[in-house]
């Protein structure tokens, strides 16, 4: 696995204009790898902004070694402070080891549309609906964060940890267009998630890690991040 930091300028326009559009920020950081991607390879990435000076910091997470090539062109000239660091890594874990994490996240749950009335044939449909809006009607009674909190707690015990403690932040929606004919707007929920996991089963939380947590996954989220609690 590949690790590699980006800080951006965020006083390029180019900068700007991909930050509000997570489509066009994940169409340019797949510059860096072969196309078609190579079998396996799933590139995972989060935008963290510094709160004291408003730099954003791009951390991507491959299989494969980048290739910054493409920052040394005319349109790339700007875009970061700062040459691109990159490694590779790897993590071991062990069972009941407490970590650090942080997790940008589009939680989610699925919901099945009604049968259309005019249309006796018709079947139910499943959709994703954002966390942050209302629960299902007669489900029991929950604040937004108890979902949240509740859905990364299932994520858990599915992908290896346990989460000991976790302070949510709900960063807003974040909206797009993907670009072709067959343009069409993207809305995600963005929400934050730091706290201490303990590590239940470590071959499922490496896979966890290597995966990552959630949906949109290409637009910015479900990068898990640990350190030593």
């Amino acid at each position: 696995m590949y690790l590699s930091r980006l800080i951006l300028d965020p006083r390029t326009r180019r900068v700007q204009r991909e930050l509000a559009n997570p489509y066009e920020l994940h169409r340019t950081l797949l510059r860096s790898f072969p196309t078609p991607l190579p079998e396996g390879e799933r590139v995972l990435f989060r935008v963290d902004v510094d709160d004291n000076t408003g730099v954003p910091t791009v951390l991507l997470q491959s299989h494969t070694a980048p290739d910054w090539a493409w920052l040394g062109e005319p349109g790339a000239a700007h875009y970061l402070l700062r040459a691109p660091e990159s490694k590779p890594f790897t993590l071991t874990f062990t069972p009941g080891q407490r970590l650090a994490f942080r997790l940008r996240a589009n939680p989610t749950e699925k919901r099945w549309l009604p049968k259309d009335k005019n249309d006796p044939a018709s079947e139910k449909k499943p959709m994703r609906v954002a966390l942050a809006v209302l629960p299902v009607p007669g489900a029991e009674p929950q604040s937004v964060q108890e979902r949240q909190r509740a859905w990364l707690e299932r994520k858990g015990q599915a992908g290896g940890f346990q989460v000991m403690a976790v302070n949510i932040v709900a960063e807003g929606n974040l909206y797009g267009k993907t670009s072709g004919e067959s343009r069409h707007a993207l809305q995600f929920s963005a929400v934050r998630f730091e706290g201490v996991l303990q590590v239940t089963d470590p071959e499922k939380l490496w896979h966890t890690v290597q995966t990552g947590i959630g949906s949109g996954k290409g637009f910015g989220f479900g990068l898990l991040s640990l350190a030593r609690a």
